[in-house]
């Protein structure tokens, strides 16, 4: 078929046209609807599509981060109470408002038998803090490195919470002309904390 007969062809007569031509025509009409019915509604779904897969990664990664806790409550739990039991042990190591007069004779008695000598023993006033008051005590005492250290550990080893604090040695002035001493003074601030209870912070 040339170019001369396809001008010839009716329009108003499509039946009459040649086979291939109608195949032709058919295939391109399909085509047509095919490209029309994508933009019309595929492309919409396929859109659609996308979102739901986005989602789905968001949904995915939320899901496993809360698996992930999930998996571990057991352990959180645990972790929870072994941290609440600890917070407790912590809290029964600060003296109440009655403890805290003997907690100072323990300070002084453990200063004396480390085989200190006191020069000054000044309680200050309490400095409120959260939940806990700090009890501050200035201190001068004479000794040596050994007695210090031994007064130090002593400390350390009071059954409730004692902290040592600007520490200051420094060689002790002489007594009498000509005559040296060995002895030291160590100038520090102990702490010794007090629970405030939850009614007053009394």
């Amino acid at each position: 078929m040339n170019l001369q007969e396809l001008n010839e062809l009716d329009v108003n007569n499509i039946g009459s046209w040649p086979a291939p031509i109608k195949a032709f025509l058919i295939l391109l009409l399909c085509a047509g609807i095919a490209v029309g019915w994508y933009y019309y509604d595929t492309e919409g779904q396929l859109a659609r599509l996308a979102r739901a897969e986005k989602d789905e990664q968001q949904l995915r990664q939320t899901f496993e981060k809360k698996q992930a806790k999930a998996v571990n409550l057991e352990k959180y739990k645990k972790q929870l109470e072994e941290m609440k039991q600890s917070f407790g042990a912590m809290l029964r190591q600060l003296p109440d408002k009655t403890e805290v007069a003997g907690l100072l004779v323990d300070v002084s008695q453990t200063g004396l038998a480390a085989g200190l000598e006191f020069e000054l023993f000044d309680p200050q006033g309490e400095v409120k803090k959260e939940f806990y008051a700090e009890l501050p005590i200035k201190i001068k005492v004479n000794g040596d490195y050994h007695q210090f250290g031994t007064f130090i550990s002593g400390l350390a080893l009071l059954p409730r919470i004692v902290t040592i604090h600007d520490i200051v040695i420094s060689p002790r002035s002489r007594r009498g002309r000509g005559e040296g001493d060995a002895k030291l003074v160590m100038e520090a601030v102990v702490k010794t904390y007090r629970y405030l209870d939850e009614e007053g912070g009394q």
